[in-house]
């Protein structure tokens, strides 16, 4: 696949591939495959999701299909990976055939009930009789005995098989794994029985030999797993196993046998005894299968040489591999240097105020030196020199100490003797003579109303007997301030786990008040007495305070949680009030109270599913917290009526289902919690459609396509839930309206029937049916048909059952439909309905795989 040299391997698919082959290649460790996923445009939380492995390798080559058009690579995917079939429907009786021709990239072949692919192959293509109430209608013809089935019209050079080791167990209502032994061999061969697979149509003259060349395994249950897989790149006798990071040779026996599944029988600890043979399910198995085709695998087994490979490539991959040698090195001979971090004065001047705080520089924000530890210190100053242009002469060096505190601080200058040693000579020392000169660093605080800054002035130096008020006409000219302008000095003393900033005597002496070498002093203009100036922080201890505590939020609307909005500074004793009063000045909004948050849960990356009640926190920190995780992001949605109010009321969402057209609208209902369902009805004929104004409504609870309950007017909506049943809102019929005496209502539910499982599985929307006391089958399917506008010629396939704890009766055109719904020996009416069986023509989902989704899963996507 052409890629250029401006390409980024974590933007681009293509590049990220050909980089991850390359290392496969020519590395001698394993290969990370972060580089790759972020090709996709996955960030952590799709990473780690669990994903089925089927569905990645459908959805990635279709990716790469769609990036190869127009390339000189076009079409590749369909020429190794894509085979055709013929679905055909044959009638016995008459001369008329109806074809298909469809297009496969794999196939998923059933595991259950066979012992090995021949196996799931003769199922695959094995015929259906369409006879009796299931006949095909024929064109010209009507209705007529039938054949159905599948054959082959060609097989892909390279031939993958999913093994469906995954099905719906509808008896327990769950997925399950299928750990049943199944056999496959090492060669394949599809020509078998005269090609028994193959329609008429098929090339004869293709030999489809296969030859096995990986096995995909997966490990574990239903709800979880591992997989690992067994290749043999080059079609030899050596089996590699690719687990993670960990690749093993392997026999064949490994590879092939011992993933076949089944039981294990363990051996017999006391042969002696006549003890019964223990044995355990194996739950590793083979669940992909690749195959090769003979005749094709010189040209898909081929060597590929660096001369193969775009010159970019091999320049950038070599280049990324040298980079990795020389850290590989450095590290290896880490022992022998040392790092200098040099901090100048230019650096406190610059950091001071903007990105730090409770300290005077963010040592991995200056730069760098990376030292021999045999370098005399005075080498080390002509570094210095030729990196920052200061000569050697006018340098001075001042160890850092680390204190209590946790923070660093100018200790004391080296000494010329310490300054001809070597750098890993040097030792941090403290002693100091109490007559010695102090380093204090002064920051100054400037106050507005509403708005503060910490601002780095300099540094004095000072004798430990002298007293802070001496130094006040020198401090107000660095600050700018007038000459006899009074100030407060305070000293930074500790931030965490509090802040400690106190106030410092201007009479007594820097020794008395205990400052040291590399203290910091904050000062300010003291306030004016009787001053109306009113300060959110009146002080420097305040401002620190709030500094400590400030939290840079931010913000997503809740319909678009993936983008950062805005983000906001507040503080993290800020109370509820306060954030949403921020958020909403932010948005321009009037109404604070409109304003409804929900915070961010750290594991999903999403938000939560309930959103924070008003004043349901006493403060932002509270919003930021997910179990022991801490996070930076809220989500806001702005509503219609204030948060109170809204808190006050029930939402519910309900379907309504129009009488005449074939149309589903959902509308929102807000009422007071003690509202009745008439009141719901009430609320709905004021939004929607009706056929005529004299109407009458009625809501329905909805759940796996059947109908649970009508909810009668005078109940209270404050327990309904409709976030796991639907609400259903529809016009009452006529015909029920004129209720006969002996005239009953049932319930009209579509369904299919599961051969396998032998358990029926409803769809589509449910609906209420009058039937009268006399009336036939025949009469009914009259009204049945007119209600729900189906055409004739799909009507006559359909079947009608009655249908009783999920056990059908089918019904004739003769039968006395109410006859049937006398019985009362069922759980709930709903259980006890009139079935229709018929295929679901409702839109299915792209990958066959999705129906074998286990449930925490979400979708495969690849963004880029």
């Amino acid at each position: 696949m052409p890629t250029t040299e401006n390409d980024n391997p974590s933007g681009s698919i293509p590049l990220a591939l050909q980089s991850l082959f390359y290392k496969l290649q020519y590395n001698d460790t394993s290969v990370a495959t972060k580089e790759l996923t972020k090709s996709f445009g996955w960030d952590a939380y799709d990473s780690f999701m669990q994903h089925d492995v089927q569905e990645l390798n459908r959805v990635l080559s279709e990716k790469l299909e769609d990036k190869m058009k127009g390339t000189v690579v076009e079409g590749t995917i369909q020429q190794l990976f894509e085979g055709h079939q013929m679905n055909y429907i044959e009638c016995i009786n008459v001369d008329y055939k109806s074809t298909r021709k469809e297009s496969f990239y794999d196939l998923q072949l059933d595991v259950k009930g066979c012992r090995d692919i021949y196996a799931s192959f003769d199922k695959y293509v094995e015929v259906e009789r369409l006879e009796g109430d299931n006949k095909y209608h024929a064109e010209q013809y009507g209705l007529q005995d039938a054949k159905k089935g599948v054959l082959f019209i060609d097989f892909p050079p390279v031939l993958q098989l999913q093994l469906k080791r995954f099905e719906y167990d509808f008896m327990r209502d769950t997925m399950v794994k299928i750990n049943d032994r199944y056999e496959f061999p090492l060669q394949l061969d599809l020509d078998r029985e005269n090609g028994k697979y193959l329609s008429p149509d098929a090339d004869r003259s293709v030999r489809n030999l296969y030859t096995l060349h990986s096995v995909l395994v997966h490990s574990g249950g239903v709800h979880g797993g591992h997989y690992y897989a067994y290749i043999r790149p080059t079609l030899s006798d050596q089996w590699f196993k690719f687990d993670d990071e960990r690749v093993t040779k392997e026999d064949m026996k490994r590879a092939l046998e011992e993933q076949y599944g089944g039981e294990e029988e363990l051996p017999q600890t006391n042969p002696g005894f006549n003890n019964a043979p223990f044995k355990f399910t194996k739950y590793s198995n083979a669940y992909m299968l690749v195959y090769i085709r003979e005749i094709d695998k010189e040209k898909i087994i081929c060597n590929v040489d660096e001369k193969d490979i775009a010159e970019h490539l091999r320049i950038r991959l070599k280049k990324e591999q040298e980079e990795k040698e020389q850290k590989r090195k450095e590290k290896a001979e880490a022992h022998l240097y040392t790092i200098i971090k040099v901090a100048r004065n230019e650096d406190l001047l610059e950091q001071i105020g903007k990105n730090i705080y409770f300290d005077l520089v963010d040592h991995d924000k200056v730069h760098s030196f990376r030292i021999q530890k045999q370098m005399p210190f005075n080498l080390f100053k002509e570094e210095v020199a030729k990196e920052f242009g200061i000569p050697v002469q006018f340098q001075r060096f001042w160890l850092w100490a680390k204190r209590q505190n946790h923070t660093y601080r100018p200790n004391r200058p080296l000494t010329p003797l310490e300054e001809a040693q070597s750098v890993g000579q040097l030792r941090e020392v403290s002693n100091k003579s109490n007559n010695a000169e102090l380093k204090l660093f002064l920051e100054i605080e400037l106050g507005q109303v509403f708005l503060f800054e910490i601002r780095y002035v300099g540094r004095l130096f000072v004798k430990g007997s002298g007293k802070p008020v001496e130094l006040f006409a020198k401090l107000n000219e660095m600050a700018g301030f007038s000459p006899d302008e009074k100030i407060e000095l305070f000293e930074e003393i500790k931030f965490e786990p509090n802040i400690m900033c106190e106030h410092i005597d201007e009479k007594a002496t820097f020794r008395v008040s205990q400052l040291e070498d590399g203290d910091i002093i904050c000062y300010q203009k003291s306030p004016q007495a009787g001053s109306s100036e009113q300060f959110r922080y009146p002080d420097v201890p305040s401002f620190l305070d709030y500094v400590r505590n400030r939290q840079v939020v931010r913000f997503r609307s809740l319909d678009k949680p993936k983008e950062d909005e805005f983000c906001l500074e507040l503080s993290k004793f800020h109370t509820y009030d306060d954030v949403v009063e921020r958020v909403a000045q932010h948005l321009g909004l009037d109404d604070p109270t409109k304003i409804r948050l929900t915070s961010h849960n750290c594991y999903s990356q999403q938000p939560k599913p309930q959103p924070i009640k008003f004043r349901g926190v006493e403060h932002l920190s509270d919003m930021l917290v997910h179990y022991n995780q801490t996070t930076d992001v809220l989500y806001y949605e702005v509503l219609d009526i204030p948060l109170p109010e809204l808190q006050g009321l029930k939402t519910l969402k309900v379907a309504f289902h129009h009488a005449t057209k074939d149309e589903v609208v959902v509308h929102t209902i807000r009422l007071p919690k003690q509202s009745s369902v008439g009141d719901v009805i009430d609320d709905l004929k004021t939004k929607v459609e009706l056929s005529h104004p004299d109407a009458e409504l009625r809501l329905l609870e909805v759940f796996y396509h059947k109908i649970y309950k009508i909810f009668p007017p005078n109940e209270k909506i404050e327990n309904i839930n409709d976030q796991y049943w639907t609400l259903r809102a529809e016009e009452i019929p006529e015909e029920e309206k004129n209720f006969g005496p002996h005239d009953r209502l049932i319930h009209v539910y579509h369904f299919m029937k599961d051969t396998a499982q032998n358990q029926v599985q409803n769809f589509g929307e449910p609906f209420f049916l009058v039937i009268r006391e006399d009336e036939t089958l025949a009469e009914v399917k009259v009204r049945v048909q007119k209600k729900l506008q189906v055409p004739d010629e799909e009507y006559s396939k359909w079947k009608f059952a009655f249908l009783s704890m999920g056990r059908p009766e089918y019904l004739q055109d003769d039968d006395i439909v109410a006859s049937r719904f006398q019985r009362r020996d069922v759980y709930g009416a709903w259980e006890q309905y009139l079935g229709l069986e018929h295929t679901d023509h409702a839109p299915k989902r792209s990958h066959t795989t999705n129906q074998n989704r286990h449930t925490f899963e979400k979708p495969v996507k690849i963004y880029n």
